[in-house]
């Protein structure tokens, strides 16, 4: 990790922990619009995140990033939650997700590749276990730069339209399931 970045993390952190959430990763650097600082948070053991608790984090990590002073220039700061192709960053985040299907990128490589996608399998002893291509790898998690679940959409498509045949109720003011107000989970 980056040093930038590794400072960045540990300023967080206790703020994110302070909420009740768990920070699961930050980036930091220059885009179009300028110096960005992202952190994606969830809710302790994988709950739900909502717009207050983004609010609050925001608020209290930009509090804390004006006295540390870490980032001397103007900058941009999102907080949101993960997502569906959420990062997996600590050996924690790939024992939760084991059996879910992840593409995962190394800084060095494995057996002359770099590049993998398939399915979580065991964690052990700093190592992931990842079946792709009808063979099995074991992975430093040390040597990961980049990892991700791969989302499910034919899973979350059918979820959804459970949930709709579920509560098939009008909420107040007359708006259907699906057409409840939109809450955005990031915060500028």
């Amino acid at each position: 990790m980056r040093k930038d970045i590794r400072d960045l993390w540990l300023l967080a952190e206790p703020h994110v922990r302070d909420a009740g959430l768990d920070l699961i990763e930050v980036q930091y650097g220059r885009e179009q619009t300028g110096l960005v600082l992202r952190l994606f948070i969830d809710g302790d053991g994988g709950g739900p995140v909502g717009f207050e608790q983004c609010e609050r984090v925001s608020r209290d990590v930009s509090a804390a990033l004006d006295v540390a002073d870490l980032i001397p220039n103007a900058y941009q700061l999102e907080v949101s939650s993960p997502g569906l192709d959420r990062p997996l960053r600590r050996e924690r985040d790939f024992e939760r997700f084991q059996g879910k299907s992840a593409r995962i990128r190394l800084e060095d490589g494995v057996d002359g590749r770099r590049n993998f996608s398939g399915t979580l399998g065991a964690v052990k002893d700093g190592r992931v276990e990842i079946a792709c291509e009808g063979r099995s790898y074991l992975l430093p998690i040390d040597d990961i730069s980049r990892a991700n679940l791969v989302p499910d959409w034919g899973h979350e498509f059918r979820r959804m339209g459970e949930g709709e045949r579920r509560s098939p109720e009008p909420i107040a003011g007359g708006a259907g399931p699906s057409q409840g107000p939109d809450v955005k989970r990031s915060m500028s």
